[in-house]
């Protein structure tokens, strides 16, 4: 990210937790958001933070922004390329978020990991249930999750990427170089985890294999979550 003061917006920020973080830390924020509950309850927190409120909040779709070309530091997209389970989709909204920066602008885009539903299901015991299985099946298989027993711990509909998938989309959008980077890397799998993350030095050993390891391709995917970072020429 530029470091603030700059303009960022926040595209398909739910009810504003990552803008209202940004704000606090100084950045002109602007969040966009598709869901009308979401965008309620982003402007019930951002009015009760007068010294930091979110300096726009609207609904809108992240394939269709309503800012100028040209106009933005650095675009988050934290959810919406998950959401939008076809290709052609999430290429429009990573288009769009190319048509609004300035160039220089930053763009930082999340995704799940074609192996996320395979990791909660050995840690989580869920490949006890055949219904679980079968999701898994065809996340693996083509990265469409469907959760039809509507089981509550079987997440929603959406896309899981490939790391290789991810960095094509984003290049075909425009741009030039792209890091694909996991968000938790293969800490999580630490058995103690809590415990490690609650003691400082421990915490900065994990922190410290997750950044030696974190540009090893081979183990994106371990991670349940990736992130695309890349630059507008």
């Amino acid at each position: 990210m530029p470091p603030a003061p700059c303009t960022v917006i926040d595209v398909g920020g739910g009810p504003g937790v990552y803008s209202l973080w940004l704000a606090r830390a100084g950045y002109e924020v602007h969040l966009v958001e598709l869901a009308p509950d979401h965008v309620e309850q982003a402007r019930a927190a951002s009015s009760t933070q007068e010294d930091y409120s979110v300096a726009s909040i609207q609904a809108g779709d992240t394939r269709e922004l309503p800012q100028l070309d040209g106009s933005i530091d650095a675009v988050l997209l934290m959810g919406p390329l998950y959401h939008l389970t076809e290709r052609s989709e999430r290429l429009a909204a990573l288009r769009e978020a190319h048509r609004v920066l300035r160039p220089g602008g930053v763009i930082v885009a999340a995704a799940i990991s074609r192996c996320a539903s395979l990791m909660a299901g050995l840690t989580e015991g869920h490949i006890d249930d055949p219904e679980f299985v079968s999701i898994l099946e065809r996340d693996l298989h083509e990265g469409q999750h469907r959760n039809l027993p509507h089981n509550l711990s079987y997440f929603t509909t959406a896309f899981f990427h490939r790391p290789e998938e991810l960095l094509d989309e984003v290049q075909d959008a425009g741009f030039g170089t792209v890091s694909i980077l996991p968000v938790e890397g293969p800490g999580w799998l630490a058995k103690d985890f809590e415990e490690r993350w609650a003691n400082p030095s421990r915490r900065k050993q994990l922190l410290d294999l997750v950044r030696r390891t974190e540009k090893e391709s081979s183990l994106l995917m371990v991670s349940p979550h990736l992130l695309a970072i890349a630059e507008r020429s």
